[in-house]
């Protein structure tokens, strides 16, 4: 049976802007945390893409993840994950074959249909594309193509990107994803972070339609989700309402650098009850407290889903106290884990 010993741990990263910081700075925290997570055992560091958000600075996605490479030495760096529908299947097949042909070996590609934006910057990446989520299984067979050995007679190659062999997961929040990455036998990751709420009709369409292919012969599950732990119950609670105001402003239509944290008294006042009572849905996979209660509901986490790995997501204001959440969390191991290699997932070719 699964359990927090012997499941990998990664750490899931947007490379936030705090309140009165920039995203030079956001840049360096996120470098700071990508070194500690590789000191501490973590598996993998992903960065997702996001645009016209005011608190997030990892909207050029690869470009961070070349940087944190470049900064770090043996844990896996990639995006969790680059929005497919937002670019052209050659260019990420360019840019990721660049990763990984600087990083041989520590690079994944974590790939979702969602823009990670609202409208109005959707028509503004996308142009006159009238691309959406439905062309999605198209655009990962054309990615997946530019990866693949060029023929002899094939005209437009990605060079880098032909014949590189780089893990593809597919990222989702819905059964959508679910489903093409079981029919498809690649590793799925799932956001149960901020949409819990289909996450375990996900999981179980996930393993019913799973078909080995020639890269994985059997189902393997990530999870995201929310943690924050400190040395106290009363420390915890408050750095963890940083979070809980920005899905408020989220919510709001008006998002913002990532707050200083308040008292839960002082959210109460701050929030109505209809916009608590969404919040909390949204959160209801994130797990706030002392060590032994986050063992505790962590362990009862894996043994509910029995997911293969943990991508952890913290979002603190205070850097001292976000690597401390995480020292916290890989202290709760009784022994370290190797990292994966790449050979456990190669990408699939058509």
């Amino acid at each position: 049976m699964r359990s927090l010993q012997n499941i990998p741990l990664s750490v899931l990263d947007l490379s936030p802007i705090v309140e009165g910081s920039n995203a030079s700075d956001a840049f360096k925290r996120s470098l700071s945390l990508a070194q500690k997570a590789e000191e501490l055992g973590y598996n993998r560091f992903w960065v997702a893409e996001h645009h016209n958000m005011p608190g997030i600075a990892s909207s050029a996605t690869s470009v961070l993840i070349g940087y944190l490479a470049a900064g770090t030495k043996k844990i896996r760096v990639g995006s969790g994950g680059i929005m497919l529908p937002n670019h052209p299947p050659l260019v990420i097949a360019e840019q990721f074959g660049t990763l990984e042909s600087m990083y041989p070996g520590r690079i994944d590609l974590g790939l979702g249909r969602a823009p990670g934006t609202d409208g109005l910057t959707t028509k503004a990446l996308r142009r006159e594309q009238a691309i959406g989520g439905v062309e999605f299984p198209e655009l990962l067979d054309e990615l997946m193509f530019f990866f693949a050995e060029a023929s002899s007679d094939q005209k437009v190659r990605a060079v880098p990107g032909n014949g590189i062999q780089i893990p593809i997961w597919l990222l989702g929040s819905s059964l959508y994803s679910a489903e093409l990455a079981g029919r498809l036998g690649l590793p799925f990751s799932f956001a149960a972070h901020f949409a819990p709420e289909q996450m375990m009709q996900a999981i179980d369409l996930y393993r019913s339609v799973f078909r080995p292919s020639k890269d994985l012969d059997k189902p393997y599950l990530m999870l995201g989700i929310n943690v924050v732990t400190a040395d106290s119950t009363e420390e915890a609670e408050t750095i963890a309402t940083s979070q809980f105001l920005s899905f408020l402003n989220l919510i709001r239509g008006n998002p913002q650098p990532l707050a200083k944290p308040i008292s839960y008294d002082e959210l109460t006042k701050i929030w109505s009850p209809m916009e608590e009572n969404i919040i909390q849905s949204k959160l209801q996979t994130t797990f706030i407290g002392t060590k032994e209660k986050v063992q505790e509901d962590l362990e009862t986490f894996i043994q509910k889903t029995d997911a293969n790995e943990l991508i952890i997501h913290s979002m603190i204001y205070d850097h001292e106290a976000q690597l401390r959440s995480y020292e916290i969390v890989q202290s709760m191991k009784t022994r370290e884990e190797s990292y994966l290699e790449a050979s456990d997932f190669i990408v699939l070719s058509k």
